[in-house]
């Protein structure tokens, strides 16, 4: 579904290279549902915009064989100066989906009313992460990413967020990066750690945990 040929990224610093990975060679299934773990600063955040295409490797490759979402969590993705409504039929037709299908479904799920018809740079954070949720939800990824927990509005609204996300797991794959491992055990069913600029892989998931509580 995603897979990694020798892949290096890195960033240039004022102290010398930053590395996030270190010519990598590792692919994630269909239909498994993979936890990554790594400590603050490690690159998770990084690795999922390579793993959805939003970055581009310092060398090798990625190939992707499936629709991959944006990570969900990332505050990014929309285009301040469009309308909620315009940015919703902007992604319709950038995956090719029922434009008028998904701008309802967009409007109904965010909760957003009228303000829906309003420039997406005076939204409120909160604003803003419903929509891009809704959006999400409205297009049916065949891969999720996910950065860190899913916690968007009040509680009312984040049940329903976990609703639909629990929908989506049952016919899509899911890829959650965090680095609390209770997260992990709840979405996931194999671990990889992101350590030093290797991605460690764990088929058992209590094995990469323990491994992750030693680095």
């Amino acid at each position: 579904m995603i897979r990694f040929d020798n892949v290096t990224k890195f960033y240039r610093t004022s102290e010398g290279r930053r590395w996030i990975l270190r010519d990598q060679t590792f692919a994630f299934e269909r239909g498994c549902n993979v936890g990554i773990l790594g400590r603050n600063g490690s690159g998770k955040s990084t690795l999922l915009r390579l793993l959805c295409g939003m970055e581009q490797p310092s060398s090798g490759t990625v190939r992707r064989t499936a629709t991959v979402s944006w990570p969900l969590g990332f505050a990014g993705g929309v285009q301040g100066s469009l309308t909620g409504e315009e940015n919703a039929r902007f992604v319709a037709r950038l995956y090719g989906a029922d434009t008028a299908g998904v701008v309802r479904f967009v409007t109904a799920f965010s909760e957003l009313g009228r303000d829906m018809k309003l420039p997406v740079r005076m939204y409120s954070s909160g604003m803003r992460a419903r929509l891009l949720f809704a959006m999400s939800m409205a297009i049916g990824f065949e891969c999720y990413l996910v950065d860190e927990l899913i916690a968007v509005g009040d509680q009312a609204f984040q049940e329903k967020c976990r609703r639909a996300f629990q929908d989506r797991r049952a016919s899509s794959s899911v890829i959650v990066v965090s680095h609390q491992a209770r997260t992990i055990r709840d979405y996931s069913d194999h671990v990889a750690v992101l350590h030093d600029g290797r991605l460690h892989y764990f088929a058992d998931k209590a094995q990469g945990i323990a491994f992750y509580d030693t680095v």
